[in-house]
């Protein structure tokens, strides 16, 4: 049993790590962090994502000045 036990540990870090925060700047200077890649624009012209803290948010992707992977 313990031998499988290393190997799936490495594998749950290893899909933990797959989410990419990233930080949405909107045109008024305001900034918000993400769990992951915002969900590109939608047919009625919106950005939705979830921010770290798990608040949905939805923006118009003209209010929107940047969206970038966090450093």
């Amino acid at each position: 049993m313990n031998r499988y036990l290393i190997p799936a540990l490495f594998a749950a870090l290893a899909l933990a790590g797959c989410s990419t925060q990233t930080v949405v700047t909107l045109q008024d200077g305001n900034q918000y962090l993400t769990k992951d890649m915002p969900k590109t624009k939608t047919a009625d012209g919106f950005y939705e994502f979830t921010d770290v803290a798990g608040k949905k948010v939805r923006v118009r992707a003209d209010d929107v000045a940047t969206v970038k992977e966090e450093d």
